[in-house]
């Protein structure tokens, strides 16, 4: 994978491609203190992933980031946590917070050769993927209810919940859900692992809904669901709180 660095601290750059030198499966391509310099080489899809600070002079890394017609994989690095929500808004990999440990840098870039890697095998087998790029992905998911297959667009699954041997999908705008028979592990196979997390031994929410997070509870659309002990660390630790 070809990543790129934009950040207008050298010190941050230089601790980047650092870790990112220690991993056999990246390939630097370039690093920019202004992230309006790399353009050309992205519009030249030579970009594989993005790694962009937020907070930089010249214009904001969401902004940048937004501004993106074909959008490559990207990683937001920032010293400011309050920005996660709205980078994961943007379907960002990870979110890293400075000074980034090195584990963190493991998991989030380990998530990124994940996406790439179904990208390139739907892309071989010509099919449409969650992963693909603006304008051309299909951001959907089929799963059997009752006696048919039902099709449900990844953007309107608000959280998830088990019971027993079942999942109940939670859909935005509607009062109805679907009710499939399903393990929690099979589902999760079929969403694109920077949107949904695993927050509860029940429950799977869509990082896109979430109104608000009260110490052990998230609220999304006035529901409160509850975030599991074993699962609170790895869920704050990848939002940056």
């Amino acid at each position: 994978m070809k990543y790129i660095i934009i950040d207008d601290e050298p010190l941050a750059i230089d601790v980047l491609t650092g870790y990112c030198g220690k991993m056999d499966f990246l390939e630097l391509g370039a690093t920019f203190t202004n992230p309006l310099d790399a353009i050309s080489m992205i519009k030249e899809k030579r970009v594989d992933l993005i790694f962009c600070d937020i907070e930089m002079p010249q214009i904001s890394g969401i902004d940048f980031i937004s501004s993106l017609d074909n959008r490559p994989l990207f990683i937001f690095t920032t010293a400011y946590p309050q920005y996660a929500v709205e980078g994961f808004d943007l379907n960002a990999v990870d979110y890293l917070v400075k000074p980034i440990p090195y584990n963190r840098f493991i998991k989030a870039v380990s998530r990124a050769k994940e996406l790439f890697a179904s990208k390139e095998k739907a892309v071989e087998a010509n099919v449409f993927s969650s992963y693909g790029e603006a304008g051309d992905a299909q951001h959907f998911v089929f799963v059997k209810a009752e006696y048919e297959s039902v099709k449900i667009n990844l953007d309107d699954i608000e959280y998830i919940q088990g019971l027993k041997d079942y999942l109940k999908i939670h859909v935005v705008n509607t009062n109805k859900t679907i009710l499939t028979r399903m393990s929690f592990g099979e589902i999760l196979d079929k969403l694109p692992a920077n949107q949904f997390f695993r927050v509860h031994k029940s429950f799977i929410v869509n990082v896109n809904f979430i109104k608000r997070i009260q110490r052990n509870r998230i609220v999304i659309n006035d529901v409160r669901i509850p975030i599991g002990e074993s699962h609170k660390a790895e869920f704050f630790s990848l939002l940056g709180l």
